[in-house]
């Protein structure tokens, strides 16, 4: 952490315009409160996300942002924008996305208990508790009419979770109007107040799926049997070598297959989740799956050459890069300072977020908690307890501003 940098923070925190957003987030919590609840209430299933992202373009209009709109990948967008800006101006990313793990059909009504804070719901911390943040920041700084230096864009995204494949982030970064523009990005994520994910945890994830014949279980006896080879197949995957150093990791997380216990199935599939800090040490472990799969249906075809029906397909379903924010860079710089300032311990720390896409095209990028506390994450009995918000509030919004201040005088004339 630099003394310049320090020196910002400190007089960014004595601006007039800066403690009234101070002010509105320490007497807009109820509102908070119940911007989470109004939304967690909303369905937001992987794909499905639609009727939440109209829920916030809603709330950006009301909040009076500009340049609402809904992008072609589904995400939520508006600008804050600055008077002065060109069109080309760079801008900086404040997100959080609106997608959970549970699907269509789940229940989402929160619960609370009238003696605790807590709020049980499916998605209530992850990600309501980042979303109420994206328009508690929105609020506070239009309240201080707060005018950055160069635009921030506020977007709820889609496709964080699961099968996503952050196809909401690969948008904005890869296909849509601001890919050029974004210098960096700010990713609001569940809840805790020190933690911040510097490091992306790269993932690939496969679909294995064996098909046959399919037949009677007992008039086609002796056919194929998919779900039997899967089996095979899986019990020669969890042989495979992986390292500790860097630690790379391979996770089954879903089977199917069938239809009846007196049928041959026609197919069997498998889900598998591969993680790893290394890009190379990844492709190792997928191209070992891949080549137990050639050797099976190889095998299969020596064995039974009259049942070419037989297949076995490999689909690579989702592919999350690997990086890292360097230690020198001026988003982390910032984060230190803002951390001294507010007296927090800052804690780096390794995950899978929205911001493995920025990071890994070189744009600075970080995942930092909402505040608060929370728990069940991806099971039905979720919670999340709001007590403490504010001060992690208070740090997102400094950040975000002197990233604004940096970036703005890293590209003047």
């Amino acid at each position: 952490m630099s003394a310049a940098a320090q020196h910002r923070i400190t007089r960014l925190a004595t601006l007039t315009a800066v403690h009234r957003a101070f002010h509105w987030l320490h007497l807009h919590q109820p509102q908070l409160r119940q911007w989470q609840l109004e939304m967690v209430c909303i369905p937001a299933p992987p794909f499905a996300e639609s009727a939440r992202a109209a829920w916030f373009l809603d709330r950006f209009r009301h909040l009076g942002l500009t340049n609402i709109h809904l992008d072609e990948e589904g995400n939520a967008l508006a600008e804050l924008a600055s008077p002065d800006a060109l069109p080309n101006t760079p801008c900086i990313l404040l997100s959080a996305h609106l997608d959970t793990v549970f699907p269509a059909g789940t229940s989402c009504e929160p619960r609370q208990a009238n003696d605790s804070p807590r709020i049980y719901a499916p998605g209530i911390c992850d990600n309501a508790a980042g979303l109420t943040a994206l328009l508690g920041i929105a609020a506070a700084l239009r309240y201080a009419h707060i005018t950055p230096p160069i635009p921030i864009l506020f977007a709820a995204n889609v496709g964080e979770e699961g099968e996503g494949d952050l196809r909401g982030m690969r948008y904005l970064f890869e296909q849509g109007p601001y890919r050029h523009r974004i210098a960096a990005a700010l990713a609001l994520e569940g809840g805790g107040t020190n933690t911040t994910v510097t490091r992306a945890l790269g993932s690939i994830r496969l679909s294995v799926t064996v098909t046959g014949p399919g037949g009677h279980s007992w008039a086609d006896a002796g056919a194929p049997n998919p779900i039997l080879i899967l089996s095979r197949i899986l019990t020669a995957v969890a042989e495979i070598a992986l390292p500790t150093e860097p630690l790379t990791t391979l996770n089954a997380g879903h089977i199917s297959g069938g239809t009846s216990i007196n049928s041959i199935p026609e197919s069997a599939t498998v889900l598998l989740d591969l993680r790893s800090t290394d890009p190379a040490h990844l492709r190792i472990a997928e191209a070992a799956v891949r080549k137990i799969c050639d050797g099976f249906l190889t095998a299969l075809a020596t064995q039974r050459p009259t049942s070419s029906a037989t297949n076995i397909m490999v689909q690579n379903i989702g592919n999350r890069p690997a990086a890292v924010l360097p230690d020198d860079s001026s988003l982390l710089e910032t984060l230190r300072a803002v951390d001294r300032h507010l007296t927090l311990r800052t804690e780096l720390r390794l995950g899978s977020t929205d911001a493995n896409l920025p990071l890994s095209l070189g744009i600075p990028a970080m995942a930092i908690g909402t505040g608060g506390s929370g728990g069940g994450i991806h099971t039905l009995q979720e919670w999340y307890d709001p007590t403490g918000r504010e001060t992690a509030l208070r740090r997102i919004l400094l950040t975000l501003l002197d990233t604004t201040q940096v970036t703005a005088g890293s590209h003047r004339p």
